[in-house]
């Protein structure tokens, strides 16, 4: 039977605005308590813009944490973009909600898993990517990578400053065994 109501669609689509809302609230008013985010995304997906450092680091996907440490969070209806540092380097982020892959509040605990077919084929057309292939270790060592990004870190003039020492980690680590 076909489904002409499309609820694969209307599903993924109030998911994201779950998603969207969330981040908007962060934008506005900062985190609550002890809630943080872990947001895992396609990299090579179309629309997302990172740096070609970040893209050779982390070709097909990246996790990244936003908890005290980020800044010029700014939340569209179709994307994100972010401030973040990584290595001691300030980085913006642009990420189309399209292109991510989950969402996690720890803290609470709350997770939303996205279809990223799209995405993905979009991100493997011959033309999208920009990267070059990468090897069997770079596909292991990306399957998932985190950024370490905190929320509080702020100017007396109450502008956001990047980061220092901010740390990559695996997801692994926090994986349950």
């Amino acid at each position: 039977m076909k489904d002409h109501i499309r609820y694969d669609i209307l599903a993924r689509d109030a998911m994201r605005g779950v998603l969207r809302r969330v981040l908007e609230d962060a934008a506005k008013h900062g985190l609550p308590g002890e809630h943080h985010f872990y947001i895992t995304f396609l990299t090579s997906a179309e629309g997302v813009k990172i740096s070609p450092r970040l893209i050779a680091q982390y070709p097909n996907e990246m996790t990244i944490i936003l908890q005290h440490q980020f800044w010029d969070l700014v939340v569209t209806d179709d994307h994100f973009e972010v401030g973040l540092s990584f290595g001691n380097i300030p980085e913006k982020l642009h990420v189309p909600f399209s292109a991510i892959k989950s969402f996690l509040d720890p803290s609470v605990p709350f997770q939303l898993g996205f279809d990223t077919g799209e995405a993905q084929a979009a991100a493997d057309a011959p033309a999208a990517s920009a990267a070059p292939a990468p090897t069997a270790k770079a596909k292991a060592e990306d399957k998932v990578a985190e950024k370490t990004a905190d929320a509080d870190d702020k100017t007396h003039d109450g502008e956001h400053k990047p980061s220092e020492g901010a740390e990559v980690v695996r997801l692994d680590r926090f994986r349950k065994k």
